[in-house]
């Protein structure tokens, strides 16, 4: 397992999570949607512009339960974010299960936190386009050590937007930083190398699967054109023994990062 994910930069892993836990995900969070007030302004999350990036809902979110929606159909739901794992006891509870904590072991974090959930929606016609990027982008920690669980709880194909890989690439060097300044955000170049000439791996996975991402791992989505749902749960992990820059987009000054107990 292990020599695949150094080769690659990501590793999938069918039947990880059984369907009475993808059951579980899906509900409670038609439960928190349910339940969120139509009447608050609604952050639109896109990738492309990074508008919801100047949004205080946004980020303040690191520690919180938090809605985001659409660009195209602001009435539809994005994602939820970001600290569903630690505030919400059906997430907490899966997100901490004992497989979870032994994976994480088995990628090489020596003591893990989790540091960001998302509830990711994708849905039908209007699910958006996520577009090329390393998620040590946005969650740096130095050495960097951010790493994905990402879990697929609809089927995921081409036509729904499934994950889209460039695989090796995480041995390159990352290329920007999403960080904090003043009261907003900037992204900050870092190195100009241009993506690898690899072809696009298309990351077609059945329900359940779980999905390892390196932090330098280049990936992206494109948008669900389909009549077909594209739900999914995304855990962020690091190392404890590195240092979480202080300039990072998410912080939780009132919420300490939890590992597995």
């Amino acid at each position: 397992m292990s020599g695949d994910y150094a080769r690659d930069g990501f590793l999938v892993l069918p039947d990880f999570l059984p369907a009475g836990d993808c059951d579980a995900l899906q509900a409670r969070a038609a439960e928190l949607m349910a339940g969120f007030d139509p009447g608050r302004a609604r952050t639109v999350f896109s990738t492309r512009d990074q508008g919801h990036a100047r949004d205080r809902y946004f980020l303040d979110s690191g520690g919180a339960i938090r809605f985001f929606f659409e660009e195209e159909a602001p009435d539809a739901p994005n994602k939820i974010g970001h600290a569903l794992h630690d505030l919400d006891p059906v997430f907490d509870r899966i997100s901490r299960q004992p497989r979870l904590a032994a994976l994480a072991r088995e990628v090489g974090l020596v003591r893990p936190l989790l540091l960001q959930s998302m509830y990711i929606f994708k849905n039908p016609g209007i699910g958006g386009e996520v577009g090329w990027h390393q998620d040590a982008t946005f969650l740096h920690t130095t050495p960097v050590t951010v790493t994905g669980f990402w879990i697929a709880l609809d089927d995921a194909d081409r036509e729904n937007g499934c994950l889209l890989a460039l695989p090796g690439a995480h041995r390159g060097p990352l290329r920007q930083r999403f960080r904090r300044s003043g009261d907003g955000t900037v992204t900050e170049e870092i190195d100009a190398t241009l993506w690898p000439a690899v072809e696009p791996v298309p990351i077609e996975v059945r329900r359940g699967t779980l999905v390892v991402l390196h932090g330098l791992l280049p990936h992206a989505s494109s948008a669900n054109r389909s009549s077909r749902p594209r739900h999914a749960y995304t855990l962020h992990l690091i190392d404890g023994h590195a240092s979480y820059d202080a300039d990072n987009w998410l912080q939780r000054p009132d919420l300490p990062l939890r590992g597995f107990t």
